[in-house]
């Protein structure tokens, strides 16, 4: 269960053994890192866009953004829904048993330089540029958050990096960091995150010496 699962970036205890019970705390006044809400989020778009998300995420933004390298974002055996007279996937946000997304770290950093252009790519706008800004606005109750981003506004969670810095990171130590301030993307897979200040903060004084 993810309740009560602690992550490196929330410097508050963790409240409680992960999996417990942990009761209903009023609307925006409590925050905890919970991968429910991003399969939610899965669902509710298949539902809009009706169509599995992978080639969603394909047409919209891989192909424009030309992506070669292969794609595959895959969903749990018994996640499936009927949509239209069709079988669909519920695909997850996250990577746990066998499912989630892989793509390539030259892919990955399409998308941060797609997010460090404010959603453009060649004049044509991929993402909505209010979408965008919005992904690095600190949510009040946890600044470290933003919408499915981490950020560093008062770089507590990465000292090098700039303070309008925003981070996608998952298991493994993979990470994209997309840093305004810098003009850069930068991406790392497999990164023991027992490094990542480290190495973020040495390419962070090269970036800045030029």
């Amino acid at each position: 269960m993810d309740r009560w699962r602690q992550v490196a970036h929330d410097p508050r205890p963790a409240g409680g053994p992960k999996g417990g019970s942990r009761p209903l705390q009023t609307p925006d006044s409590y925050w905890k890192y919970n991968d429910v809400r991003i399969n939610q989020r899965s669902l509710a778009l298949l539902h809009l866009f009706r169509e599995p998300l992978a080639q969603v995420m394909q047409d919209a933004l891989l192909q424009p953004l030309g992506a070669q390298d292969p794609f595959r974002w895959e969903g749990y055996d018994d996640a499936w829904v009927v949509l239209d007279g069709r079988r669909l996937p519920s695909v997850p946000g996250g990577t746990h048993w066998g499912g989630g997304v892989t793509i390539s770290a030259r892919d990955l950093a399409r998308l941060g330089q797609l997010l460090l252009d404010g959603g453009r790519h060649q004049g044509r706008a991929l993402l909505p540029a209010d979408w965008v800004r919005c992904m690095g606005q600190p949510a009040v109750i946890a600044p470290f958050d933003g919408w499915l981003v981490w950020l560093n506004p008062e770089g507590r969670l990465f000292e090098g990096a700039s303070r309008s810095a925003i981070f996608m990171q998952g298991a493994g130590g993979h990470m994209v960091w997309v840093d305004p301030d810098l003009q850069s993307v930068v991406v790392t897979r497999w990164l023991d995150p027992a490094h990542h200040a480290t190495f973020i903060a040495m390419m962070a004084s090269a970036l800045r010496q030029g």
